[in-house]
């Protein structure tokens, strides 16, 4: 059982004003894995003060300083890379394999493009006479899921702290373990106190009492679109900055001339990694009518391979998704497709038959699927595909685009040309081409209700900085 019921402020570890104990529960085995205190808007106050004492020095060190620490952070996570992972897989129920390579991976891949960044900024440059300075935004209030929980903290904190900026971090609680093993990794790293704070709560105590505080001058948040609503209005008040990433239905168009067979393996995999939990995972698969039939049975072949169960065991290839809530949730819009009419191709309602504890999810695919049907509008955030046919090119983008996200997109064909020609139709923040992969120094955001502003690499770091114009710098004497 880890005991992580303390939270980390101003540079050591201390107890809530007033302790509130939460269970962290394996969603493999819906027992207990571990313990964290619930805070209170006294414990952010005190964070907060912390944050703010602290960016009146952590600002003003130099680009030099601020490598070194970055370079550090870097090296100790490295050293904890494996414990990181193991702590991912118990409380949210990645593979060990995913948990540890890509899942804790990820956390130095986003330091590694923050220092690149850092390396490179131009913080000043000349207008005119004009001197344009970029100077780190403040205290910063970060908001992080469960789904990827390192990785969406690592590109929030990397880029903070490059910027010069100090924060307070408030991880989902149900997957709030690994963000007190990167606390303790700061700590190691000699990140200076004050400058990292970390406070576990709810989403309506901590998460609101973050949004409205009048000392915090940005609130970084990802989730759901809903709760990026509500955080939205609760920071309005003080006019802070607020950067969201949210949900998102990426539609991935597979044009007439594609390799087939790797065009539905590429859009099937990613379904399935993660048990389906990835904002920008392509949930909606838009094949030509003319091969609809066996895009659908190569579909049905690639999801029937997966191999669902122990995170911990050597085989599998997919874990539970990571609560009760998030199960049931699933079940829901499962059933939901059903009586709209779409054709369960394989899976569907309950766990797979071997399987009689934990919230695992039968991988899924639903055929003869309309854009107007719930399973095609609503972000299911599980290993759920549907499938759309179209008539023609024309047609697939304008059902890509009828969606009110606009995360991701993907595209697949054999003519490059093509599909960079249907790329710049999409109304999306980032466009996969035949399956490239994401890359950490590329900015990452969405369009519409998929959030605002950027993350990851040089925009990410963009984003922790104020403009400041300082006339007449560059007058003659």
């Amino acid at each position: 059982m880890y005991d992580f019921r303390k939270f980390y402020i101003d540079g050591a570890w201390v107890s809530p004003a007033n302790p509130r104990d939460l269970e962290v529960v394996s969603p493999a085995t819906e027992r207990p894995v571990g313990a964290i205190s619930l805070g209170s808007a006294v414990d952010v106050d005190r964070a907060v003060k912390a944050a703010r004492a602290a960016f009146a020095s952590f600002s003003q060190i130099s680009r030099k300083e601020r490598i070194a620490l970055l370079q550090r952070i870097i090296e100790v996570m490295q050293k904890h890379l494996p414990r990181l992972g193991e702590v991912i897989s118990d409380e949210m129920g990645a593979p060990l394999g995913l948990a540890v390579q890509v899942q804790a991976g990820a956390g130095i891949g986003h330091f590694m493009a923050a220092l690149t960044a850092l390396q490179t900024f131009e913080f000043e440059e000349q207008l005119n006479g004009t001197l344009v300075r970029r100077e780190p935004i403040g205290v910063c209030g970060l908001i992080t899921p469960w789904n990827w929980p390192i990785n969406q903290i690592a590109c929030k904190v990397a880029p903070a702290l490059a910027a010069g900026c100090t924060v307070v971090l408030k991880p989902s609680e149900i997957a709030p373990l690994c963000a007190h093993v990167f606390a303790e990794i700061l700590e190691e790293a000699g990140v200076p106190k004050g400058v990292f704070n970390l406070v576990d709560g709810d989403g309506p105590t901590v998460g609101e009492a973050l949004a409205r505080h009048p000392d915090v001058d940005m609130i970084s948040f990802t989730g759901s679109t809903r709760a990026g609503v509500q955080v939205a209005k609760m920071a309005a008040d003080t006019v802070k900055r607020v950067s969201q990433e949210l949900g998102g239905k990426s539609a991935n168009i597979i044009l007439d001339d594609a390799d087939l067979t790797a065009a539905i393996k590429g859009g099937v995999m990613p379904m399935l990694i993660n048990s389906g939990q990835s904002c920008n995972a392509p949930s909606r698969m838009l094949v030509p009518a003319k091969l609809y039939d066996e895009a659908v049975r190569i579909a049905k072949s690639i999801a029937e391979r997966c191999v669902v169960g122990d995170p911990k065991a050597s085989g599998t290839t997919m874990g539970p998704v990571a609560s009760k809530a998030q199960f049931d949730k699933i079940q829901g819009l499962i059933q939901r497709g059903v009586d709209e009419g779409a054709r369960l191709v394989t899976g569907g309602l309950g766990r797979p038959d071997e399987l009689t504890r934990g919230y695992f999810v039968r991988p899924t695919i639903f055929a003869d699927v309309t854009n107007s049907m719930t399973i095609a509008r609503e972000e299911i955030f599980g290993p759920v595909l549907v499938m759309i046919p179209y008539q023609d090119e024309q047609e697939a983008v304008r059902i890509a685009n009828d969606t009110v996200y606009g995360l991701a997109g993907y595209v697949h064909s054999g003519s490059l040309e093509r599909a960079r020609n249907v790329a710049k139709q999409l109304r999306a923040g980032m466009i996969h081409i035949n399956g490239a992969a994401l890359d950490m120094n590329a900015p990452f955001g969405g369009y519409k209700q998929s959030g605002n502003g950027r993350e990851w690499g040089r925009e990410g770091l963009r984003e922790f900085l104020e403009t400041k114009a300082v006339l007449g710098h560059f007058a003659e004497q």
